[in-house]
Protein backbone atom coordinates (compact mmCIF):
# COMPACT_ATOMS: atom_id res chain seq x y z
CA UNK A 1 0.00 0.00 0.00
CA UNK A 2 1.47 3.07 -0.77
CA UNK A 3 2.07 5.80 1.85
CA UNK A 4 -0.75 8.53 1.71
CA UNK A 5 -0.25 12.25 -0.18
CA UNK A 6 -1.88 15.31 1.26
CA UNK A 7 -4.21 15.22 -1.77
CA UNK A 8 -5.56 11.24 -0.78
CA UNK A 9 -6.02 12.21 2.25
CA UNK A 10 -8.30 15.35 1.30
CA UNK A 11 -10.00 13.26 -1.18
CA UNK A 12 -10.60 9.94 1.38
CA UNK A 13 -11.43 12.45 4.47
CA UNK A 14 -14.24 14.32 1.73
CA UNK A 15 -15.48 11.22 0.78
CA UNK A 16 -15.89 9.71 4.06
CA UNK A 17 -17.90 13.57 5.56
CA UNK A 18 -19.79 12.83 2.58
CA UNK A 19 -20.65 9.52 3.97
CA UNK A 20 -20.79 10.21 7.38
CA UNK A 21 -21.35 13.95 8.59
CA UNK A 22 -25.33 14.41 9.04
CA UNK A 23 -26.34 17.59 11.06
CA UNK A 24 -29.63 15.43 12.23
CA UNK A 25 -26.84 13.45 14.73
CA UNK A 26 -26.58 13.80 18.34
CA UNK A 27 -22.97 14.60 19.57
CA UNK A 28 -22.78 11.00 20.81
CA UNK A 29 -23.59 9.53 17.58
CA UNK A 30 -21.15 11.92 15.72
CA UNK A 31 -18.74 11.66 17.99
CA UNK A 32 -18.53 7.81 18.09
CA UNK A 33 -18.51 7.54 13.75
CA UNK A 34 -15.70 10.08 14.28
CA UNK A 35 -13.43 8.13 16.70
CA UNK A 36 -13.71 4.36 15.06
CA UNK A 37 -13.29 6.38 11.55
CA UNK A 38 -9.91 7.18 13.14
CA UNK A 39 -10.14 10.69 12.19
CA UNK A 40 -10.86 11.92 15.56
CA UNK A 41 -7.10 11.29 16.69
CA UNK A 42 -5.62 10.88 13.11
CA UNK A 43 -2.04 11.44 14.28
CA UNK A 44 -2.46 8.07 16.70
CA UNK A 45 -1.44 5.00 15.59
CA UNK A 46 -4.55 3.07 13.81
CA UNK A 47 -4.63 0.22 16.77
CA UNK A 48 -5.02 2.86 18.91
CA UNK A 49 -8.17 4.27 17.06
CA UNK A 50 -5.80 6.71 14.48
CA UNK A 51 -4.34 7.06 11.14
CA UNK A 52 -1.11 6.85 11.51
CA UNK A 53 -0.53 10.56 10.22
CA UNK A 54 2.09 12.96 11.06
CA UNK A 55 0.79 15.95 11.51
CA UNK A 56 0.87 17.81 8.24
CA UNK A 57 -1.49 15.39 7.26
CA UNK A 58 -3.84 15.79 10.74
CA UNK A 59 -4.31 19.19 9.89
CA UNK A 60 -5.61 18.74 6.84
CA UNK A 61 -8.28 16.12 8.27
CA UNK A 62 -9.26 19.63 10.57
CA UNK A 63 -9.46 21.21 7.26
CA UNK A 64 -11.87 19.28 5.91
CA UNK A 65 -14.04 19.15 9.07
CA UNK A 66 -13.85 22.66 9.32
CA UNK A 67 -14.92 22.53 5.52
CA UNK A 68 -17.75 20.31 5.98
CA UNK A 69 -19.46 22.28 8.72
CA UNK A 70 -18.36 19.56 11.17
CA UNK A 71 -17.56 19.89 14.71
CA UNK A 72 -14.17 18.48 15.83
CA UNK A 73 -13.45 15.68 18.62
CA UNK A 74 -14.48 16.54 22.06
CA UNK A 75 -13.08 19.32 23.81
CA UNK A 76 -11.27 18.94 27.10
CA UNK A 77 -8.01 17.27 28.88
CA UNK A 78 -9.13 14.48 28.12
CA UNK A 79 -8.43 14.90 24.44
CA UNK A 80 -5.57 16.88 25.16
CA UNK A 81 -3.72 15.70 27.36
CA UNK A 82 -5.01 11.97 29.07
CA UNK A 83 -5.60 10.57 25.23
CA UNK A 84 -1.48 10.62 24.34
CA UNK A 85 -0.46 9.48 27.52
CA UNK A 86 -2.45 6.61 27.55
CA UNK A 87 -1.20 5.98 24.07
CA UNK A 88 2.80 6.06 25.34
CA UNK A 89 2.16 4.45 28.67
CA UNK A 90 -1.56 2.19 28.56
CA UNK A 91 -1.93 -1.56 28.47
CA UNK A 92 -3.51 -2.74 25.30
CA UNK A 93 -6.88 -3.85 27.66
CA UNK A 94 -6.62 0.35 28.75
CA UNK A 95 -6.36 1.74 25.07
CA UNK A 96 -9.12 -0.40 24.26
CA UNK A 97 -11.42 0.85 26.71
CA UNK A 98 -10.21 3.96 27.95
CA UNK A 99 -8.90 5.36 25.09
CA UNK A 100 -11.53 5.05 22.95
CA UNK A 101 -14.14 6.23 25.87
CA UNK A 102 -12.46 10.00 25.60
CA UNK A 103 -12.26 10.19 21.70
CA UNK A 104 -16.18 9.37 21.50
CA UNK A 105 -16.68 11.79 24.52
CA UNK A 106 -18.21 9.37 26.86
CA UNK A 107 -15.59 10.32 29.30
CA UNK A 108 -14.51 13.83 30.24
CA UNK A 109 -11.24 13.91 32.56
CA UNK A 110 -9.30 17.13 34.94
CA UNK A 111 -5.85 16.82 35.54
CA UNK A 112 -4.94 16.41 39.25
CA UNK A 113 -1.60 17.31 39.36
CA UNK A 114 -0.67 20.44 41.13
CA UNK A 115 -0.88 21.08 45.19
CA UNK A 116 -1.12 24.42 47.29
CA UNK A 117 2.45 23.54 48.60
CA UNK A 118 3.61 22.19 44.53
CA UNK A 119 3.05 23.26 41.69
CA UNK A 120 6.05 24.96 39.80
CA UNK A 121 8.24 21.86 42.08
CA UNK A 122 5.46 19.69 41.60
CA UNK A 123 7.88 16.31 42.31
CA UNK A 124 7.32 17.87 45.91
CA UNK A 125 3.84 17.17 45.81
CA UNK A 126 2.21 15.15 49.55
CA UNK A 127 -1.00 13.81 48.22
CA UNK A 128 -0.73 9.97 49.63
CA UNK A 129 -1.81 7.02 48.23
CA UNK A 130 -2.27 4.05 50.77
CA UNK A 131 -2.51 0.40 50.12
CA UNK A 132 -5.59 -1.34 50.98
CA UNK A 133 -5.60 -4.78 49.37
CA UNK A 134 -6.40 -4.12 45.78
CA UNK A 135 -7.35 -0.58 46.30
CA UNK A 136 -5.91 2.47 46.96
CA UNK A 137 -7.16 5.43 49.79
CA UNK A 138 -6.28 8.91 48.53
CA UNK A 139 -5.68 11.36 50.91
CA UNK A 140 -4.48 15.40 49.99
CA UNK A 141 -5.71 18.58 47.63
CA UNK A 142 -5.09 19.48 44.39
CA UNK A 143 -5.57 22.87 42.80
CA UNK A 144 -5.64 24.99 39.58
CA UNK A 145 -7.62 21.68 38.70
CA UNK A 146 -9.68 23.19 35.42
CA UNK A 147 -13.18 21.92 34.71
CA UNK A 148 -12.70 19.96 37.81
CA UNK A 149 -17.13 20.26 38.20
CA UNK A 150 -17.29 19.02 34.42
CA UNK A 151 -15.30 15.99 34.31
CA UNK A 152 -16.34 12.38 35.56
CA UNK A 153 -12.19 11.27 35.42
CA UNK A 154 -8.95 12.79 36.63
CA UNK A 155 -5.41 12.18 35.95
CA UNK A 156 -4.11 11.79 39.74
CA UNK A 157 -0.70 11.54 40.76
CA UNK A 158 -0.18 10.27 44.63
CA UNK A 159 3.18 9.46 46.38
CA UNK A 160 2.80 5.62 47.21
CA UNK A 161 6.37 4.99 48.32
CA UNK A 162 7.52 8.39 50.49
CA UNK A 163 10.44 6.14 51.28
CA UNK A 164 11.42 6.72 47.99
CA UNK A 165 13.49 10.06 46.34
CA UNK A 166 11.60 12.57 45.67
CA UNK A 167 10.57 12.14 41.62
CA UNK A 168 10.28 8.53 42.70
CA UNK A 169 7.51 6.92 44.10
CA UNK A 170 4.76 8.76 42.31
CA UNK A 171 1.94 6.83 41.00
CA UNK A 172 -0.38 7.94 38.15
CA UNK A 173 -4.01 6.93 38.08
CA UNK A 174 -7.04 7.13 36.52
CA UNK A 175 -9.60 8.35 39.44
CA UNK A 176 -13.18 8.75 39.44
CA UNK A 177 -14.55 12.07 40.26
CA UNK A 178 -18.50 10.91 41.31
CA UNK A 179 -17.62 9.46 44.28
CA UNK A 180 -17.69 10.09 48.33
CA UNK A 181 -14.44 11.50 49.54
CA UNK A 182 -14.21 14.72 46.84
CA UNK A 183 -14.71 17.89 47.07
CA UNK A 184 -14.92 20.40 44.10
CA UNK A 185 -14.82 24.39 45.03
CA UNK A 186 -14.46 26.58 42.47
CA UNK A 187 -11.65 29.48 42.37
CA UNK A 188 -13.35 32.64 40.85
CA UNK A 189 -10.96 34.37 38.01
CA UNK A 190 -10.63 38.26 37.83
CA UNK A 191 -12.61 37.91 34.38
CA UNK A 192 -15.58 36.81 36.50
CA UNK A 193 -15.20 32.80 35.74
CA UNK A 194 -14.33 29.93 37.45
CA UNK A 195 -12.44 27.82 35.36
CA UNK A 196 -10.34 26.41 38.07
CA UNK A 197 -11.08 24.66 40.92
CA UNK A 198 -9.41 22.96 44.42
CA UNK A 199 -10.26 19.16 44.63
CA UNK A 200 -10.37 17.60 48.23
CA UNK A 201 -9.50 14.47 48.44
CA UNK A 202 -10.24 12.78 52.12
CA UNK A 203 -10.43 8.73 51.52
CA UNK A 204 -11.67 8.34 48.06
CA UNK A 205 -10.11 4.88 46.30
CA UNK A 206 -8.71 3.52 43.17
CA UNK A 207 -8.11 0.61 42.33
CA UNK A 208 -4.90 -1.48 41.21
CA UNK A 209 -6.04 -1.64 37.51
CA UNK A 210 -6.47 2.30 37.24
CA UNK A 211 -2.66 2.22 37.46
CA UNK A 212 -1.41 3.98 34.50
CA UNK A 213 2.72 3.30 33.80
CA UNK A 214 3.18 1.07 36.69
CA UNK A 215 3.56 1.60 40.34
CA UNK A 216 6.02 4.40 41.63
CA UNK A 217 6.95 5.09 37.89
CA UNK A 218 4.23 8.39 37.74
CA UNK A 219 7.12 10.81 37.23
CA UNK A 220 7.80 9.54 33.86
CA UNK A 221 4.12 8.78 32.99
CA UNK A 222 3.22 12.90 34.38
CA UNK A 223 6.01 14.47 32.33
CA UNK A 224 4.29 12.58 29.02
CA UNK A 225 1.34 14.33 29.99
CA UNK A 226 2.67 17.70 30.62
CA UNK A 227 4.86 17.49 27.17
CA UNK A 228 1.24 17.42 25.83
CA UNK A 229 -0.08 19.92 27.79
CA UNK A 230 2.64 22.62 26.14
CA UNK A 231 2.43 21.35 23.02
CA UNK A 232 -1.74 21.63 22.97
CA UNK A 233 -1.11 24.98 24.42
CA UNK A 234 0.96 26.43 21.75
CA UNK A 235 -0.40 24.88 18.76
CA UNK A 236 -4.10 26.03 18.57
CA UNK A 237 -7.34 24.28 18.66
CA UNK A 238 -8.32 21.30 16.15
CA UNK A 239 -9.49 23.93 13.53
CA UNK A 240 -12.88 22.51 13.01
CA UNK A 241 -15.98 24.53 12.53
CA UNK A 242 -17.31 23.97 16.40
CA UNK A 243 -16.86 21.90 19.50
CA UNK A 244 -18.75 20.19 22.57
CA UNK A 245 -17.10 19.75 25.98
CA UNK A 246 -17.74 15.88 26.67
CA UNK A 247 -18.69 13.07 29.26
CA UNK A 248 -21.88 12.98 31.24
CA UNK A 249 -22.07 15.89 33.38
CA UNK A 250 -21.75 18.50 30.54
CA UNK A 251 -24.90 17.32 29.46
CA UNK A 252 -24.07 17.73 25.79
CA UNK A 253 -23.96 14.49 24.36
CA UNK A 254 -27.41 13.92 23.54
CA UNK A 255 -28.33 17.22 21.76
CA UNK A 256 -27.63 18.34 18.29
CA UNK A 257 -24.51 18.59 16.60
CA UNK A 258 -26.18 22.03 15.19
CA UNK A 259 -25.95 23.52 18.72
CA UNK A 260 -22.47 23.12 18.60
CA UNK A 261 -21.66 24.75 14.99
CA UNK A 262 -19.18 27.74 15.39
CA UNK A 263 -18.68 26.89 19.14
CA UNK A 264 -15.14 28.76 19.85
CA UNK A 265 -12.44 26.12 20.93
CA UNK A 266 -9.32 26.60 23.10
CA UNK A 267 -6.67 28.16 21.63
CA UNK A 268 -2.60 28.89 21.85
CA UNK A 269 -0.66 30.18 19.60
CA UNK A 270 -2.62 29.76 16.48
CA UNK A 271 -6.52 30.42 17.89
CA UNK A 272 -8.12 32.56 19.96
CA UNK A 273 -9.70 34.80 17.26
CA UNK A 274 -11.48 33.50 14.65
CA UNK A 275 -10.23 33.53 11.25
CA UNK A 276 -7.10 34.98 11.06
CA UNK A 277 -6.00 34.23 14.61
CA UNK A 278 -5.59 37.15 17.00
CA UNK A 279 -3.72 39.06 14.76
CA UNK A 280 -6.79 39.36 12.18
CA UNK A 281 -9.14 40.05 14.99
CA UNK A 282 -7.06 43.29 16.29
CA UNK A 283 -6.42 44.31 12.26
CA UNK A 284 -10.22 44.30 11.79
CA UNK A 285 -10.96 46.25 14.63
CA UNK A 286 -8.40 48.58 13.25
CA UNK A 287 -9.84 48.80 10.17
CA UNK A 288 -13.35 50.01 11.76
CA UNK A 289 -11.92 52.43 14.34
CA UNK A 290 -9.55 53.48 11.83
CA UNK A 291 -6.48 53.39 13.52
CA UNK A 292 -4.69 50.71 10.73
CA UNK A 293 -2.82 53.40 9.27
CA UNK A 294 -0.83 54.30 12.62
CA UNK A 295 2.30 53.40 12.01
CA UNK A 296 3.30 51.95 15.62
CA UNK A 297 -0.12 50.00 15.65
CA UNK A 298 0.92 48.63 12.61
CA UNK A 299 4.36 47.99 13.50
CA UNK A 300 2.21 46.23 16.71
CA UNK A 301 0.29 44.14 14.27
CA UNK A 302 2.80 43.25 12.36
CA UNK A 303 4.82 41.44 15.13
CA UNK A 304 1.69 39.55 16.27
CA UNK A 305 0.74 38.73 13.23
CA UNK A 306 4.65 37.02 12.63
CA UNK A 307 4.33 35.10 16.44
CA UNK A 308 1.16 33.58 15.33
CA UNK A 309 3.12 32.50 11.77
CA UNK A 310 5.81 31.40 13.72
CA UNK A 311 3.62 29.56 16.13
CA UNK A 312 1.67 27.97 13.36
CA UNK A 313 4.83 26.40 11.71
CA UNK A 314 6.19 25.44 15.27
CA UNK A 315 3.08 23.59 15.25
CA UNK A 316 3.46 21.81 12.00
CA UNK A 317 7.32 20.73 13.27
CA UNK A 318 5.95 18.89 16.12
CA UNK A 319 4.61 15.29 15.69
CA UNK A 320 1.50 13.25 17.44
CA UNK A 321 4.52 11.51 18.90
CA UNK A 322 8.31 11.66 19.53
CA UNK A 323 8.03 15.45 19.90
CA UNK A 324 11.94 16.52 20.07
CA UNK A 325 12.73 17.32 23.96
CA UNK A 326 12.34 21.11 24.75
CA UNK A 327 10.11 22.12 21.67
CA UNK A 328 6.75 21.87 23.10
CA UNK A 329 7.85 24.49 26.32
CA UNK A 330 9.31 26.67 23.52
CA UNK A 331 5.67 26.40 21.80
CA UNK A 332 4.37 27.50 25.12
CA UNK A 333 6.86 30.52 25.54
CA UNK A 334 5.94 31.59 22.32
CA UNK A 335 2.16 32.09 23.30
CA UNK A 336 2.65 33.30 26.28
CA UNK A 337 4.68 36.00 24.34
CA UNK A 338 2.17 36.16 21.88
CA UNK A 339 -0.64 36.82 24.36
CA UNK A 340 1.48 39.16 26.56
CA UNK A 341 1.41 41.22 22.49
CA UNK A 342 -1.67 40.61 21.91
CA UNK A 343 -2.67 42.73 25.18
CA UNK A 344 -0.49 45.21 24.29
CA UNK A 345 -1.57 45.86 20.74
CA UNK A 346 -5.44 45.54 21.95
CA UNK A 347 -5.32 47.87 24.70
CA UNK A 348 -3.62 50.48 21.89
CA UNK A 349 -6.07 50.22 19.81
CA UNK A 350 -9.49 49.77 21.81
CA UNK A 351 -8.46 52.86 23.98
CA UNK A 352 -11.06 53.89 26.41
CA UNK A 353 -13.47 51.32 25.40
CA UNK A 354 -11.00 48.82 27.19
CA UNK A 355 -12.93 49.71 30.12
CA UNK A 356 -15.89 48.84 29.78
CA UNK A 357 -16.90 45.18 30.13
CA UNK A 358 -19.82 42.39 29.13
CA UNK A 359 -22.09 42.14 26.61
CA UNK A 360 -22.55 45.80 26.13
CA UNK A 361 -19.04 46.43 25.39
CA UNK A 362 -17.55 46.79 21.99
CA UNK A 363 -16.65 43.20 20.60
CA UNK A 364 -19.33 41.95 22.96
CA UNK A 365 -16.33 42.42 25.60
CA UNK A 366 -14.82 39.11 24.06
CA UNK A 367 -11.10 41.34 23.48
CA UNK A 368 -11.42 42.78 27.25
CA UNK A 369 -11.58 39.28 28.61
CA UNK A 370 -9.25 38.01 26.70
CA UNK A 371 -6.53 40.47 27.78
CA UNK A 372 -8.32 40.14 31.56
CA UNK A 373 -7.02 36.46 30.82
CA UNK A 374 -3.90 37.29 29.21
CA UNK A 375 -1.63 36.69 32.87
CA UNK A 376 -2.98 33.36 32.97
CA UNK A 377 -1.29 31.44 30.55
CA UNK A 378 2.24 32.41 31.33
CA UNK A 379 1.73 31.10 34.63
CA UNK A 380 -0.62 27.51 34.11
CA UNK A 381 0.85 24.77 32.40
CA UNK A 382 3.85 25.45 33.72
CA UNK A 383 5.46 29.42 34.17
CA UNK A 384 7.48 31.10 32.02
CA UNK A 385 10.65 30.47 34.42
CA UNK A 386 9.64 26.34 34.10
CA UNK A 387 10.14 26.38 30.48
CA UNK A 388 12.83 28.04 30.33
CA UNK A 389 14.91 25.92 33.35
CA UNK A 390 13.53 22.61 31.01
CA UNK A 391 14.28 24.14 27.54
CA UNK A 392 17.99 24.48 29.53
CA UNK A 393 18.72 21.55 30.71
CA UNK A 394 16.92 18.79 28.58
CA UNK A 395 17.24 20.16 25.39
CA UNK A 396 20.50 23.11 25.57
CA UNK A 397 22.38 20.35 28.44
CA UNK A 398 23.23 23.17 30.57
CA UNK A 399 23.82 22.12 34.13
CA UNK A 400 20.79 21.63 36.69
CA UNK A 401 20.82 23.48 39.73
CA UNK A 402 23.04 21.99 42.92
CA UNK A 403 20.18 19.41 44.94
CA UNK A 404 21.55 18.77 48.04
CA UNK A 405 18.32 16.15 48.64
CA UNK A 406 18.97 14.10 45.66
CA UNK A 407 18.42 10.23 45.91
CA UNK A 408 17.30 11.06 49.83
CA UNK A 409 13.82 9.60 50.68
CA UNK A 410 11.33 11.65 49.75
CA UNK A 411 10.00 11.58 53.88
CA UNK A 412 13.05 12.95 54.67
CA UNK A 413 13.57 15.99 52.37
CA UNK A 414 12.47 19.80 53.39
CA UNK A 415 8.58 20.43 52.36
CA UNK A 416 8.67 23.56 49.98
CA UNK A 417 12.01 24.28 50.31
Amino acid sequence: MSAPTADSVRSEVRAWLADNWDETLSVSEWWSRLALSGYAAPTFAVEDFGKGYHRGLANIVSEELANAGAIGPPAGLGYLLTAPTIVSHGTREQKDDWLLRILDGRDAWCQLFSEPGAGSDLAGMQCKATKDGDEWIIEGQKVWTSTAQLTNLGMLIARTDPDAPKHAGITYFRFEMDQPGVTIRPLREMTGRALFNEVFIDGARVRDADILGGLNNGWAVANTTLAAERAGLGSGGSGAAGGAFPGPIAGNLDTPVTNHIGNRRGGGSGGGGGKGGLAGQLIGIAKEKEKNADPVLRQGLAQLWILQQIGRYTSLRMRGRGVSIGLPNVAKLMMSDMLRLHRDVATSIMGPDMMLYGDDAPTDGVVQEQVIFSPGPAIYGGTDQVQRNIIGERALGLPKEPDPFKGKPFKETPKNA
